[in-house]
């Protein structure tokens, strides 16, 4: 649902980056474990090397440094973020988003490494009151646990909801669309925190030759939206109505397609019931009832997409995707996120919209389904927001140095 009101040329969009990342500084996790994992941490600590050169450049503490993050993103035009994790916490082998589920053996310091973060988070939060929306992490091992974590996070202040990893194959969880999950389901509904589900964390590994790292480039995308139809066809939609799903920079173009796909298959399923003659029949058995909605309608009443440095050509089917499922995001601190051209990114993507659709996208939306105070933030964009005037002008030619792909020419929409 759009603003309804009359936008002058001067005022200002309120924009919040639904996809940002941040993470401690490597010991500066210390004082969140527990005292009993510190001589642990200390020796893991001690030879972790780590393999991002974006973690150890002297850009680093855009991850932590709160006072400069705020002045960043604001000289960016950003008033807000969603804060996904970014640094390596404790006991892992890598990020966070990309480390393979734990063994029997590794769960229990690796929860902790994560439990540590989210109470840094919840810090870092406070430290910019109203403006950050803290995604915690789990591990899906211990179900019950992460249920107890759930609550503990929101007990704590923080309101981005909780990043749910992917099961790969390989991985020995079960899949996304098991009833094992269904208490985890069940607290998110309760409490209204979001569950998110970001690009790269779905992948099972392949190796580091050159084609391994091309077919992930190919694949990572379709590997993160697979939480879409799991959730669906699990049904989990249908015993939880209030759960939200955000599946972020992940692009939104394939959105359309890929829905008209799982209705296609939904409703050639579920006719196949009827007739028990055919093979399809078996395929189709209890779908109806565990799904109710068709996927078009799931998507319709649950679902978010966080579609980060937004396209062109996006934007063009953002009616198919929903103008109020939409939440664009900087990507910040990533090279290929828009800062330090954030204003040409919504530029070259937005340019010519009708600004009530822009305000939606650009951060009413982001405010609906994280809970942010418009109107605190409006305060904030009449000082640094853009201006109406100014992402109406269309963008000509890229800035000098920008590196994200919202900027690439050529651009389409993806098959997913």
């Amino acid at each position: 649902m759009t603003d309804p009101r009359t936008y002058a040329d001067t005022d200002r969009y309120t924009v919040i980056s639904a996809d940002c990342h941040a993470g401690a500084d490597l010991l500066d996790y210390r004082p969140y474990l527990a005292a009993r994992h510190h001589d642990a941490f200390d020796a893991w600590a001690a030879t972790y090397v780590n393999p991002y050169e974006d973690l150890l450049a002297d850009t680093a503490d855009r991850n932590w440094n709160s006072d400069r993050r705020v002045a960043e993103l604001e000289a960016d035009g950003i008033v807000a973020e969603v804060v996904f994790p970014n640094t390596i916490p404790p006991f892992f082998p890598s990020a966070s988003l990309m480390a393979p589920a734990p063994t029997r053996q590794e769960y229990e310091q690796r929860w902790a490494g994560l439990r540590a973060h989210n109470r840094w988070l919840a810090d870092f939060c406070a430290a910019a009151p109203g403006r950050r929306a803290g995604v915690f992490q789990i591990l899906l091992n211990d179900v019950e646990e992460a249920v107890r974590e759930v609550r503990r996070c929101v007990d704590a202040g923080l309101t981005g909801g909780v990043l749910v990893p992917g099961t790969p194959p390989g991985s020995g969880l079960p899949e996304l669309y098991s009833q094992t999950y269904d208490p985890l389901w069940a607290v998110c509904a309760e409490l209204g925190v979001p569950v998110n589900h970001h690009a790269g964390s779905a992948s099972p590994p392949l190796g580091d030759e050159p084609a391994a790292r091309a077919v992930f480039m190919v694949e990572t995308t379709w590997f993160s939206h697979r939480a879409l139809w799991h959730l669906m066809f699990g049904g989990a939609f249908r015993r939880h109505p209030e759960l939200k799903l955000v599946l972020t920079e992940q692009g939104s173009g394939w959105i359309p397609g890929v829905l008209a796909m799982l209705d296609y298959y939904h409703g050639r399923l579920v006719a196949a019931v009827a007739r028990r003659d055919t093979a399809e029949a078996k395929f189709g058995a209890g779908l109806f009832e565990a799904m109710g909605k068709g996927p078009s309608e799931v998507w319709r009443d649950n679902c978010f997409v966080g579609a980060s440095f937004m396209r062109p050509h996006e934007a063009a089917v953002r009616d198919r995707v929903g103008l109020d499922k939409i939440m664009w995001g900087s990507d910040y601190p990533h090279d290929e996120g828009t800062h330090p051209f954030s204003r040409e990114g919504l530029r070259a993507a937005y340019a010519g919209l009708p600004p009530a659709e822009v305000a939606a996208m650009a951060g009413g939306n982001a405010a609906r389904v994280y809970g942010f105070d418009l109107g605190r933030l409006d305060a904030v964009a009449a000082r640094v927001g853009p201006t109406v005037q100014e992402l109406a002008e269309p963008l000509k030619e890229a800035p000098a140095g920008a590196t994200s792909p919202v900027f690439a020419p050529g651009g389409q929409t993806r098959v997913w």
